[in-house]
């Protein structure tokens, strides 16, 4: 067997996203509606005669490769899924999104395997068994791999694809400083009382195509226990929001924020200001139909 394809795999944003207790094994219930968006990483894969070997290779330096790349873990979760012991795989990552910023950019090469060596294997797999595949490999994976707008709960596991985002222009900020998940987790279950967001009226807004009640709806339980950063994401979102933007909010648990924007102007113009303070500043847009992003 001997091919080689390439795959993008599009970043993703938490439009909401709320934890609603605890799962049985310790897991964090989560409830959001994820959307990507054109931002994405290029992945060229490439299957060959072999002994089940796995490479993987990035712009970046100073990430993981072969199985503790999630990329590299993906293609052993198939190998073992498909009985491919005979062949060999080599994933080539050209990264862009940015990397420990909530937007699930692991996650989405991940996924971004998994399609690629269904189709280049001609194994078949839909993507009910796809997302399952997922699953072993990462709480996001199933989503990146469905991609869209989509209502996660559970671990994020538990989906159902919503009408497509209106389109419009997004605008997406790094800041400096880190975050740590698991820090972030034992925050939220040390809290007393926490603001919830209202995720039911964001999915009837993306239902009814209501870009404004959708972007007004937006929240994310973690901004109210971020342990550091606040004014500078509010500072963010201030600039976001003269700018134009209808809607802003912190992706996953931080430290990025981005904000959705009805027009090219006001977005192009919120770019230009941020990227002044923050190098990791980015254009991207959700697109009438994904068709036109292949």
């Amino acid at each position: 067997m001997t091919g080689r394809t390439k795959e993008r795999a599009w970043a993703k944003l938490n439009l909401c996203l709320d934890v609603t207790g605890i799962l049985p094994g310790g897991y964090h219930a989560l409830r959001s509606v994820m959307q990507s968006v054109s931002l994405c990483d290029d992945l060229t894969v490439s299957v060959s005669p072999g002994e089940g070997n796995i490479r993987v290779g990035t712009n970046r330096a100073y990430l993981p490769t072969g199985e503790k790349n999630l990329a590299g873990k993906a293609a052993a979760v198939f190998r073992d899924a498909a009985g491919l012991a005979d062949v060999d795989f080599a994933i080539e990552i050209r990264k862009h999104i940015p990397v420990c910023a909530g937007m699930g950019g692991g996650s989405s090469d991940a996924a971004a395997v998994l399609r690629a060596l269904n189709r280049l294997c001609g194994t078949g797999m839909d993507t009910k068994t796809l997302c399952k595949l997922g699953e072993s490999i990462g709480s996001d994976v199933p989503y990146c791999v469905l991609g869209g707008t989509a209502l996660a709960e559970g671990r994020g596991e538990i989906l159902t694809a919503l009408p497509n985002m209106p389109e419009c222009f997004v605008v997406i900020c790094k800041p400096k400083f880190p975050v740590s998940t698991p820090e972030m987790f034992a925050r939220i279950d040390s809290a007393a009382e926490l603001p919830h967001p209202d995720t039911d009226r964001l999915v009837d807004a993306v239902k009814a195509g209501d870009l404004y009640g959708a972007a007004a709806s937006m929240g994310n339980v973690f901004e109210t226990v971020l342990p550091k950063g606040q004014r500078e994401i509010a500072s963010i979102k201030g600039v976001l929001r003269s700018s134009g933007a209808i809607g802003s909010v912190m992706s996953g648990s931080g430290p990025t924020v981005f904000g959705l924007f009805p027009e090219r102007e006001g977005a192009e113009a919120a770019c230009f200001v941020l990227r002044q303070r923050y190098r990791e500043t980015y254009f991207a847009r959700i697109p009438k139909s994904w068709d036109e992003m292949e």
